[in-house]
């Protein structure tokens, strides 16, 4: 091991780190349990169509990010403002997210508005975000500070679980406190994280650099074939992972009866074992390699969904999200570690933006098929079963990739 190789955690890396910490309080309080819970339970009434309501306004918000991000990263990768982008963005979220404390009853209209502007404001920061991994790391430290990172927004994701206990009697109050642990949380990173600077292009703006970089962009995927593979493979691979992440708490509640005392101590299991698991598989690729760690990860997903598929027990349900715990933090870590890898240093942004786009249209592709398959068979068994397709493929896809840097 190299003295390079020992000094992998930095103070960049720290505070870089944090702002993992931060986010991971949104996307907890906000998106997971109580919000979610508050908008379908009081401000749409209880009523079934608040389901709609609430899936509607996910997907308007990821849409939007979906266009937005190779788009902003195109042009962050020209001007070299990645952290302004960054920040901007954050301070949405922060700033929705507080608002949320005055939405109440039949505010339909004010409560779908501030959850799309602060997903957004969440979504969007996080292809800048994933971004600085390339400046704050040398390559052979990518794995360690990529899952370091995710364990510490698993970490800020049991501080939010505390918040939620103590604020229980007054949901509300966790809209704000949420808000005041994401800016603090953030403010390391926005204050002392240097960007490395680059010439500012002249005679040209914002707009028509990134729409320029965004026309050349799937110019330059074509010639990166590896990386054009690699992304397929995460685009499938990562949409059965997110769907998991999605419906859990439903698949739970609904087909083995779950209360929700139970469902908060699953949620403390897989928060865990996710913290472990980013450290033990980020050692584990540094010694076999980001790419066959991958593949084990994404083997391992296929096994655990059977599983699920014949469990009938709830103590056996909370010993594999236990397991599939430690590698849900590992498979999103891994990815941006390979990711980073195989992009070229000088179109980071641009390249990650494409990352973030995969990972957002993601979201609407798996859960609509889990949801379909439950609706026409009437058995969410069975949609668990249709989420082992997507791992399949995408390990298919993944063995063609070639782990070298681009």
């Amino acid at each position: 091991m190299t003295k390079e190789n020992k000094k992998w955690l930095t103070k960049d890396v720290i505070n870089w780190s944090l702002f993992d910490f931060a986010n991971s309080t949104f996307a907890t309080i906000i998106v997971a349990f109580v919000y979610a819970i508050y908008f379908k339970k009081i401000v749409a009434n209880d009523l079934p169509i608040g389901d709609f309501y609430w899936s509607l306004s996910i997907n308007i918000s990821m849409i939007t990010v979906a266009l937005l991000s190779p788009l902003l990263g195109a042009a962050s990768d020209q001007f070299a403002n990645k952290k302004k982008f960054l920040i901007g963005f954050t301070f949405l979220a922060i700033l929705s997210t507080a608002l949320m404390f005055f939405i109440r009853e039949g505010m339909l209209f004010q409560g779908m508005l501030l959850f799309i502007l602060s997903n957004i404001g969440f979504q969007a920061g996080l292809g800048f975000y994933d971004a600085f991994l390339k400046e704050i790391s040398s390559e052979e430290n990518y794995n360690r500070v990529s899952s370091f990172g995710y364990a510490i927004g698993y970490a800020g994701s049991l501080l939010s679980l505390v918040a939620v206990i103590l604020l229980k009697d007054e949901p509300r109050n966790t809209f704000i406190a949420c808000a005041g642990m994401f800016l603090v949380f953030s403010l390391p990173m926005f204050v002392w994280l240097k960007e490395k600077s680059l010439p500012l292009p002249s005679k040209e703006n914002f707009v028509s650099v990134g729409i320029k970089r965004l026309r050349d962009t799937f110019h330059h995927l074509v010639q990166y074939k590896n990386l054009r593979t690699f992304l397929l493979s995460y685009f499938i691979y990562i949409d059965g992972v997110t769907t998991i992440i999605f419906f859990s708490a439903n698949y739970a509640q609904t087909t083995l009866s779950f209360s929700i005392t139970e469902l908060i101590i699953f949620f403390v299991v897989v928060q865990i074992t996710a913290l472990i698991g980013s450290f033990l598989f980020g050692s584990i690729a540094d010694k076999f390699g980001t790419k066959k760690t991958l593949l084990i990860i994404i083997a391992s997903w296929m096994v655990l969904t059977l599983a699920i598929f014949f469990i009938t027990d709830k103590t056996q349900f909370i010993v594999i999200g236990g397991f599939a715990g430690t590698l849900l933090g590992s498979s999103q870590a891994l990815s941006r570690s390979l990711m980073g890898e195989l992009t070229p240093d000088n179109k980071k942004a641009e390249f990650f933006g494409f990352f973030s786009l995969f990972e957002k249209t993601s979201t609407i592709l798996g859960p609509l098929t889990f949801g379909l398959v439950s609706w026409l068979t009437g058995n969410q068994r069975y949609a668990i079963i249709s989420i082992i397709f997507f791992f399949f493929f995408g390990w298919f896809m993944l063995r063609k990739v070639e782990e070298k840097p681009a």
